[in-house]
């Protein structure tokens, strides 16, 4: 960030007051994504081994491919707040539009694709001859409820760029239940088994997408805001979210990096990877949260043209970034004896985790800036930087990683090489944000 004075205190509570507001609804919300896929595990595991397998399998599938179009809820948050601090309020709704649309258009070509191509999707990933036709069924069912799962993304940027993170609490929370009951009643009570807990799945995120576009379609007609499909709007929707799709491919690809490393190191290590990784995204939602409150504060800002509370903004962001970070590694570092005996009863399996964990908790107020200035720069719609800062990262991050199975390196000295990632990804963000290239003003970019 660029040199300023310090932030007078009064500044400072009025930015604490923002980002809580906004920060901890958003982290509510992060975390009842992943309990869809909790409750679906837990209620498939009743049902038999091969089933279980079959859904972890198509789980997995339909997660990444939901996930690589996150960029439609970042980009969108941006967008819409630029036009909200620039006080054009329809404009913003428009704005949002036309990044739902573009959700929908994304979701109907991903339907296109899977149905089709299931079978040979499963096989490609390794299911066994038993979980394969269990993980063809729900990935072909729940692929139905794509557009809904991308339209929810969208519509939750809309929300977000509206400065509003208690309306995507409040449906996350009421999804996870109604996907909870509907699993339970189709799996047993109909009796459809793996193919029920799909289909509850899909009403479930439908029946999401329907509360946000009625809380989206009513804010359009308050304000007059059009609802049809733009084609010029939609496609720059697409441009801004391009760069942020090759951000979030790199990082993919470094995780999916990481875990192919950990397979070749041994059983032992793999499982103890598995075990660090799920802690490691665990802590991410504390810190994305952050990143959440970063998109719509900064956007905002810039909108209005108040490049100065844009820095002070950032500024006090990157305080929490590294407070919760230093917080987050201290848990991490206590909790471990309580923590691992959760995940496995193997002396070896914790052996090899320990160190690796240590590693993780050290790296947490690094994680704290990265995360927070992601947000920062995102909510500047400040993409392309953000894909060549990533592409500059994995760069980094393949060889290092590569070469621990060589020199005879660990797990720890893998994780290792996790923080060098993140080590890397905060230098090429700090620097950004010092320059201040990123203060671009006005409702659009």
């Amino acid at each position: 960030m660029t040199q300023a004075p310090e932030i007078p205190e009064a500044t400072r509570r009025r930015h604490d007051r923002e980002i809580v507001a906004l920060a901890v609804p958003a982290f509510g919300a992060l975390v009842a994504e992943p309990l869809f896929v909790m409750a679906d595990s837990a209620i498939v595991g009743h049902l038999g081994t091969a089933q279980l397998a079959g859904l972890g399998v198509a789980s997995a599938l339909l997660t990444t491919a939901v996930s690589v179009f996150v960029f439609l809820a970042y980009a969108t948050t941006a967008a819409v707040a630029r036009r909200v601090g620039a006080g054009d309020r329809p404009g913003a709704i428009r704005q949002g539009m036309d990044g739902i649309w573009l959700a929908l258009l994304l979701g109907i070509a991903v339907i296109a694709v899977v149905l089709p191509l299931a079978p040979g999707i499963v096989d490609l990933f390794g299911a066994s001859t038993t979980a394969a036709p269990y993980a063809t069924t729900y990935l072909r069912v729940s692929s139905l409820g794509i557009p809904a799962m991308l339209m929810v993304l969208a519509a939750t940027g809309v929300l977000r760029g509206l400065q509003d993170t208690r309306t995507p609490l409040y449906v996350a929370v009421g999804g996870f239940i109604a996907n909870a009951v509907l699993n339970v009643g189709l799996v047993y009570g109909a009796g459809l088994g793996i193919a029920g807990s799909a289909w509850g799945t899909v009403i479930a995120q439908c029946a999401m997408a329907t509360v946000y576009l009625t809380v989206v379609v009513r804010g359009a007609r308050r304000h007059g805001a059009s609802l049809r499909p733009d084609a010029a709007g939609i496609r720059a929707s697409a441009q801004a979210g391009v760069p942020l799709l090759v951000r979030t491919l790199s990082l993919r690809a470094i995780l999916m990096i990481a875990t192919a490393v950990a397979a070749r190191l041994g059983d032992a290590d793999i499982a103890a990877h598995q075990i660090t990784l799920s802690l490691w995204s665990l802590l991410a939602f504390a810190l994305d949260a952050i990143a959440i409150a970063g998109q719509a504060i900064i956007g905002r800002y810039l909108g209005a043209a108040d490049t100065e509370g844009a820095r002070a903004a950032c500024r006090r962001m990157v305080q929490w970034g590294i407070a919760t970070g230093a917080v987050l590694g201290l848990l991490v570092v206590a909790a471990r004896p309580l923590f691992l005996p959760l995940f496995t009863s193997d002396p070896v399996v914790r052996d090899a985790a320990l160190p690796a964990l240590l590693m993780v908790a050290l790296s947490q107020p690094i994680c704290g800036i990265v995360f927070v200035l992601d947000g920062v720069l995102m909510g500047a719609g400040d993409g392309p930087y953000l894909a060549g800062a990533m592409l500059v990262t994995l760069a980094v991050f393949v060889p290092a990683a590569l070469l621990v199975p060589v020199f005879g390196g660990g797990l720890t000295a893998l994780w290792a090489a996790m923080t060098l990632m993140t080590t890397v990804r905060m230098a090429t963000l700090w620097w950004r944000s010092r320059s201040g290239r990123w203060l671009v003003t006005g409702a659009t970019r």
